[in-house]
Order: structure tokens, then C-alpha cells, then sequence
């Protein structure tokens, strides 16, 4: 089972993977939406906001999210860290439930460029 720690660090890998794309990626990654990647295990939720190609003010609270974020993730921190890694093919992931991705639908045509 993935740690705090490493689950925080696959997000920052996260964040600047996508601050250093281009083309199509960068365009999907410049949305403006608040963001939370609730972890079941460990029980923990990140939140924080997709903005400027990356994303920005990161923070954990424990449990579920606090509020509905306009891009809600959840999945596990295995799952997380693979997905970052590239050992994870999002997809297939989320065509087997082991991720769940939730958003408006013109979120989702956008954010499919990324995935």
C-alpha cells in the first residue's frame, strides 16, 4: 500500500509533467477547475486546482473531500503512482473501475487529451 508521502510525490511528478507538455496535451491541461483525487487507501483526499497547465495550491484533508470539486479522481494510491509512472494505462483503469473520474461533459472532452 502507497504512502502519504509517495502518493504527494505522484502528484507533484503529476503537476510537472503536465506543466512541461505541449500541443494538444497543454491545451487540455490549461482548464481552470477546482480538482480532488480522493485516495481510499490511505483514506485521504487531495485537493487543489488545475490551472495555468498544472496544478496549483495542493492540499490533503483526510477522509472524503470536503466539498464537490468540479473534477473529482478517486482511485487507490497504488493506482495513483502507477497511473504517474506510466505502469497504469488510464483507460483501462477507468473501463475496470479501479479509477473514477467525474466532470462536466465539456470537462471530459477536453481532459480526454490528457488521459
Amino acid at each position: 500500500m502507497a504512502t502519504l508521502d509517495q502518493c504527494r510525490a505522484a502528484l507533484d511528478r503529476l503537476a510537472r509533467n503536465m506543466s512541461g507538455a505541449d500541443g494538444e496535451v497543454r491545451g487540455a491541461a490549461t482548464l481552470d477547475r477546482s480538482l480532488s483525487c480522493r485516495l481510499t487507501d490511505p483514506d485521504v483526499t487531495f485537493l487543489g486546482r488545475l490551472a495555468h497547465g498544472t496544478i496549483e495550491d495542493v492540499t490533503s484533508v483526510p477522509g472524503p473531500p470536503p466539498y464537490r470539486a468540479e473534477i473529482r479522481l478517486a482511485m487507490s494510491g497504488d493506482d495513483l503512482i502507477a497511473l504517474v509512472d506510466g505502469e497504469l494505462d488510464f483507460a483501462r483503469a477507468w473501463g475496470r473501475g479501479r479509477v473514477r473520474l467525474e466532470a462536466g461533459v465539456r470537462d471530459l472532452l477536453r481532459l480526454r487529451k490528457l488521459l
